[in-house]
């Protein structure tokens, strides 16, 4: 019965898989058409370009094991770098296309990657994550001192428009740029993609799961170590010169321990553990930050939430969640899953709601005390000054975490269940 419901009446699994990568890029190539609005496509540019960031942190950290504090360094470097070389290029009118500009960025990642990866990959653990981050700091505290190369606290300018036209193509407006992006990302990706499939990334696997046993065998961990690095690194700089094309600008910010904060999110609350963790992370956390920061200005806080949730709970990320699910729906299972997530959602409103009106009015008492401690939502308003308010937050609180406690058994053992059925099913 079950190999009836796996195969029958369905593609195989590659035409399956060729087929949903076909529409995804389809819909990639049709977007701009589809959405002419520019904040749209500026949108999907900063997630493309995330994409490519986030999966080079995951070549170190993912499949190599190496939890690095400084990955903003070859994003940083590659970005200034690649504004300084378009500069000389617009100057001087030499022959080269807007396109090959991100391989600037790729050689300074590679250069410095090499150099720094010397140094930091002697150890791997605690030791590396340290050496990173004062290797990080070390960049940034000399960025700010060479104001001429990294331009101080305005960065470097660029006009993209002035490198050498590509048929015909200038690259001034949003939807040209958006392509040259995404051509880069499905280039990176698939480079990246094919690099965890080869020896050399199985040899990473294995140094990230016991590094003893591969030097037992005859490898050096410390040498495997160090070209995952460089990889890594160079990838970060093709991401770093490509967000210096979106914004014709290389700033500070670039180089700063935020960023290297920031790609940190995103690997982790997408998954490390999965190569497509990365990629839904980037395309969530960039979400998030377009989409919170209009809503509130507590936005970091709630990502910050979000990350550590996903650590305590969910370790494989969203990656690991999807996964769960889709061997679910696969094995037809999805339907008995209705009744326990339906179960769920009263408790999670209630924790959740109060939980982010309590970080809202805590807000508003605090940091926006000036807009007036009154918090109005549609019908609603809540005063942060008053008692009452926070009483009643603690009430609603209160009913949620009672209501969770009391179906918690059931709903795991109901989800624990279909999970099992679901992977017999698709293992007979």
């Amino acid at each position: 019965m079950s190999a009836t419901i796996s195969t029958q009446g369905s593609l195989p699994a590659p035409l399956r898989t060729g087929a949903i990568w076909l529409v995804g890029l389809l819909a990639l190539l049709l977007l701009p058409v589809v959405f002419p609005k520019t904040s749209v496509i500026s949108t999907v540019c900063l997630m493309a370009i995330a994409i490519v960031f986030s999966l080079s942190y995951n070549m170190l950290l993912g499949q190599t094991g190496l939890l690095s504090f400084g990955h903003a360094v070859y994003f940083g470097l590659g970005g200034f770098f690649a504004a300084q070389v378009l500069t000389k290029v617009a100057g001087e009118n030499l022959p080269v296309p807007l396109l090959l500009i991100p391989l600037v960025g790729g050689a300074t990642g590679l250069f410095f990657g090499a150099i720094l990866g010397a140094i930091s990959t002697k150890r791997g653990g605690t030791v590396f994550a340290m050496i990173t981050l004062g290797v990080a700091e070390l960049v940034a505290a000399m960025a700010a001192l060479m104001t001429g190369f990294f331009g101080g606290e305005q960065g470097v300018s660029v006009d993209r428009t002035k490198a050498m036209a590509l048929f015909g193509l200038r690259f001034g407006s949003h939807a040209q740029v958006y392509y040259l992006i995404l051509v880069w990302c499905l280039v990176c990706g698939l480079c990246m993609y094919y690099l965890t499939r080869t020896p050399f990334g199985r040899l990473c696997n294995a140094v990230r799961d016991n590094p003893m046993r591969v030097a037992f065998v005859g490898y050096s961990p410390q040498r495997i170590r160090f070209l995952a690095f460089t990889f890594s690194g160079g990838f970060a700089g093709i991401a770093g010169a490509l967000s210096v094309i979106n914004f014709e600008m290389a700033a500070g910010t670039m180089l700063d321990a935020h960023q290297s904060a920031s790609v940190l999110l995103m690997t982790f609350i997408g998954g490390v553990g999965h190569f497509a963790g990365p990629i839904l992370g980037a395309i969530l956390v960039t979400w998030l930050q377009f989409s919170l920061s209009d809503l509130t200005p507590a936005w970091q806080l709630y990502l910050g939430l979000l990350f550590i949730l996903v650590v305590m709970y969910l370790p494989g990320g969203i990656a690991q969640l999807l996964e769960m699910h889709l061997g679910v729906v696969r094995a037809g299972l999805v339907a008995r899953l209705a009744v326990p997530y339906l179960k769920a959602v009263g408790p999670f409103v209630l924790i959740s709601g109060s939980c982010c009106l309590a970080i809202e009015l805590a807000y508003r008492l605090t940091v926006e005390k000036a807009k007036g401690t009154v918090l109005t939502i549609g019908p609603v308003s809540l005063n942060a000054a008053s008692g009452w308010s926070w009483v009643v937050l603690a009430v609603l609180l209160a009913a949620g975490v009672a209501g969770w406690r009391y179906m918690r058994s059931d709903f795991l053992l109901a989800v624990d269940d279909v999970m099992n059925e679901s992977r017999k099913r698709l293992m007979q």
